[in-house]
């Protein structure tokens, strides 16, 4: 069976550069998060702080906020190629340097940062350079299917990770543990040096001169500003992630509390989310979703929703019928994210994609923390289940109410956005 189904429609030559890149990029990145898993189970077990873990996560994040802007113009500007060999390259380096500090037993928590730090400022790079090179390497009627098989790698991720990251924890020294990640480095690099990524053609300034960086950024802003419909998809996407981020920073909250449950069931939640990851990918991967991409989002989007909301109504004797949920709630999110990133990669020009990439993902991750600041006193006062309702609520109302509004229903339709575009 095909994964990606209508396998004879597609130009299996022309799509081997990508799945060659892809397969490379698949073992950086399943390196990368075991070693993440590490660092921080070192932290943990090395200093018991709770305010270590916090600066870990804010030097984990800060690069892509601040750089973000920035570093989006610059892979719109530069050669993609070059930025995913320097960013997966110099990662690789300073993780090779962080384990050399582990053999000469002068590791400490700054290095953590330091390398932290490092990686993160990668990933800003790294992130919108691969969304925006899928764009020229995969046919526009096959993006889908692209992001069924990026969710069914993350569900692989979220359920092997954390066991084998624990296994090698246990059976290796940290230096072994950190050249896991440069030993999958060199398929991700090694790829790249072989292959030609295409490069988007750039609209020359005035009297044929290369705009400004602050003039591409503002370009940027004006486009995101000037299209209502990418605005009000963009605004789901990110109030989706800082619903999403706040319920998972309160589910071990709700398992203690509502169903009375421990390490076990936490493990029996986790697991049942990566799995539904893993599957809803491959339906996707199958499937590639109805003929308006868009469409298919917002409409299983509603569907998740509910099931959010049904978790929040299941009874605190009935563990078991929220794993379930949670699993097929975990299907439709991934449905929802792989055709989320087919849809900006449609609708948005190659030129473009670096910097309206960035821009999101650095406004999303500067609003998330506004959400874990109102879940946990909203949960304190109304019950833990209050905030997965809420949350379950305003995602059926944003996808229903979005399949209201001509203009992102049609916000595929070449012919129908031109009008929409100023």
């Amino acid at each position: 069976m095909a994964f990606f189904g209508a396998l004879k429609d597609m130009n299996h030559l022309s799509m081997r550069p990508f799945f060659v890149m892809w397969t490379g990029q698949a073992f950086s990145l399943l390196g990368s998060q075991l070693v993440q898993f590490a660092l921080v189970w070192w932290l943990t077990k090395t200093t018991g702080s709770a305010t270590v873990l916090a600066l870990a996560s804010l030097a984990a994040l800060l690069p892509q906020l601040l750089l973000g802007p920035l570093a989006g113009v610059l892979v719109d500007r530069w050669s993609r190629k070059a930025i995913l060999i320097a960013a997966d390259t110099g990662v690789a380096l300073a993780t090779l340097g962080l384990a050399l500090f582990f053999w000469l037993n002068m590791a400490a928590v700054w290095t953590i940062y330091g390398l932290l730090l490092i990686r993160a400022v990668g990933a800003a790079f790294h992130w919108p350079a691969m969304q925006a090179t899928t764009t020229l390497m995969v046919p526009e009627k096959h993006l889908s299917r692209i992001g069924g098989l990026n969710q069914t790698l993350l569900g692989l991720a979220g359920i092997f990770i954390p066991p084998l990251g624990a296994l090698a924890v246990e059976l290796l020294p940290m230096q072994g543990v950190l050249a896991i990640d440069v030993v999958t480095a060199i398929p991700a690099v090694g790829t790249l040096l072989f292959i030609a990524i295409p490069q988007p053609t750039q609209p020359a300034g005035p009297a044929g001169t290369k705009s400004s960086l602050w003039v591409d950024m503002r370009a940027g802003l004006h486009f995101l500003l000037n299209w209502k419909a990418l605005m009000a998809l963009s605004a789901i996407g990110i109030a989706i992630n800082m619903l999403g981020r706040a319920a998972g920073s309160l589910t071990p909250i709700l398992i203690i509390r509502h169903f009375n449950g421990g390490a076990f069931e936490l493990g029996w939640w986790q697991s049942a989310v990566g799995i539904g990851t893993m599957t809803g990918g491959v339906i996707l991967g199958v499937w590639g979703g109805l003929r308006r991409r868009v469409v298919t989002q917002l409409l299983v989007l509603t569907l998740d929703g509910l099931a959010i909301v049904a978790i929040g109504l299941t009874p605190g004797g009935m563990f078991l019928f929220a794993v379930v949920i949670v699993f097929c709630a975990g299907i439709l999110e991934a449905i929802v994210l792989g055709l989320s990133g087919a849809v900006f990669q449609t609708i948005i020009p190659p030129e473009m994609q670096g910097r309206m990439f960035s821009l999101l993902i650095s406004i999303s991750q500067g609003l998330a923390p506004l959400g874990l600041l109102v879940a946990g006193p909203a949960a304190d006062a109304f019950g833990i289940q209050f905030w997965w309702l809420l949350t379950g609520a305003m995602i059926v109302t944003m996808g229903a109410g979005g399949l209201l509004v001509p203009s992102i229903v049609h916000i595929e339709d070449r012919s129908y956005r031109s009008l929409q575009v100023a």
